[in-house]
């Protein structure tokens, strides 16, 4: 195991009485970005949901680093260093976009500040004043990305980030992406998009019932037709 940052063994999560994870097992090494990949309903949402604490049923362990993160809170689990961008966004319709930058910022020393959020961000900078409703759709993924950069945690974990944007938006959410791996940050990044998630990712997971069916590096992935037909064709 390579500098392992993330890691994530024998993870079983329930809704209920239905039994959504089984038995998941995950590595996200320092300073790489790993996908999930996966049909609907094949629980990658439930991965997510269940590092960051929000699953209320589960079994299984998750470390950051040193630091054991099940059965703690979702709040405990973003300080310990999880910087989470849910699918629905989250964004703070009410306040400005400053104020939705700033409401749960960490300033380190050499980490994301304002400055730098808004000269990566031009379009946020320009809307600083803005409310949070009045942005596109494209302009609410960056600024929810932004938000968690702010937080200045060890890993950024990104649920569906592409659905619903244009193409231009998801080519220059791919570069912001390269940029911050660049930048010596992890990913975990759940992904509908196949050439997205395999554009970016240096290793990919494939999620089916609850299971995860292969994993592998990236390059390993795209040339194995069997397990994209089989878990992943339509």
């Amino acid at each position: 195991m390579n500098n392992p940052l993330l890691v994530v063994e024998d993870l079983n999560a329930w809704y209920r009485d239905s039994h959504i994870l089984k038995g998941v097992s995950l590595v996200v090494p320092k300073g790489a970005a790993v996908g999930i990949l996966g049909r609907n309903g094949a629980g990658k949402t439930t991965i997510l949901k269940s590092i960051m604490g929000l699953v209320s049923r589960k079994t299984g362990s998750v470390r950051l680093g040193e630091v054991r993160l099940d059965g703690l809170p979702p709040y405990r689990v973003a300080r310990a260093g999880i910087a989470y961008v849910p699918e629905a966004r989250g964004i703070f319709s009410s306040l400005s976009v400053q104020e939705n930058l700033t409401v749960s910022a960490r300033v380190t020393n050499g980490g994301w500040s304002l400055e730098h959020i808004f000269d990566r961000f031009p379009r946020l900078a320009e809307r600083r004043r803005h409310g949070g409703h009045m942005l596109s759709g494209g302009e609410q993924q960056m600024l929810a990305i932004a938000r968690a950069l702010m937080t200045n945690g060890r890993i950024l974990v990104l649920d569906e980030p592409t659905e619903g944007l244009a193409p231009t938006i998801v080519e220059e959410l791919a570069d912001l992406l390269r940029d911050v791996l660049h930048d010596g940050s992890s990913l975990l990044l759940v992904e509908q998009n196949l050439e997205f998630a395999t554009g970016i990712s240096d290793e990919i997971y494939v999620l089916g019932r609850g299971q995860v069916r292969w994993s592998g590096v990236t390059s390993d992935f795209l040339r194995d037709g069997d397990i994209i037909g089989t878990w992943l064709g339509v």
